[in-house]
């Protein structure tokens, strides 16, 4: 079994009895104490963050993982299926394992999904995704003098601020980490 001195970032531990993904460590020595490894990680099964210390040489059991990259095929109710590209095979997800990641997820979308012991466990998006435009109000004429906003809703359901010029029928591009406009697509 590994020492906390080989923690790195992207591991999976067990800790208390539930998945960890590792997010930062940190290897401390101070002074005339023994040195630690401060961690910073994120229970997969509930989202929460928190920061652990271990002691250098203690054992910390590293779990198997596996990343898959899996398009978006369709959501029923509070399940969201995907799909294998390699095998075919179609892996269901629950709407609390996703979480807002919903707003970004359009048919035939690419995300990657982290296996843990070959059980879908979290995903991850793309940096930034394309997003029709289902709803713009007009832009009123004569608002031009400075950078005016309005807000449109996405096919997804997704409420983003873009530029007055952006209509019903566009296609944009939204930020995943903060749902900014990034541009047309």
């Amino acid at each position: 079994m590994p020492s906390a001195n080989d923690l790195r970032k992207g591991q999976v531990i067990k800790f208390n009895g539930e998945p960890h993904l590792i997010m930062e460590t940190q290897h401390r020595t101070p002074g005339n104490l023994r040195a630690f490894v401060q961690v910073k990680m994120r229970n997969l099964r509930y989202g929460k963050s928190l920061e652990q210390r271990f002691n250098s040489p203690d054992p910390v059991e590293v779990l198997q993982t596996d990343r898959r990259t899996l398009e978006f095929s369709y959501a029923d109710r509070d399940t969201f299926a995907f799909m294998d590209p390699v095998s075919y095979e179609t892996i269901e997800l629950t709407a609390t394992m996703i979480g807002d990641a919903k707003n970004y997820l359009v048919a035939n979308g690419k995300v990657e999904v982290l296996f843990v012991d070959d059980r879908p466990v979290t995903i991850d998006l793309p940096s930034a995704v394309s997003l029709k435009v289902t709803d713009a109000p007009e832009g009123i004429r004569g608002d031009t003098a400075s950078n005016v906003q309005k807000t449109v809703t996405c096919e997804t359901g997704l409420v983003v601020s873009v530029p007055l010029f952006i209509k019903e029928g566009d296609v944009i591009r939204v930020s995943t980490a903060d749902s900014s406009y990034l541009g047309r697509a």
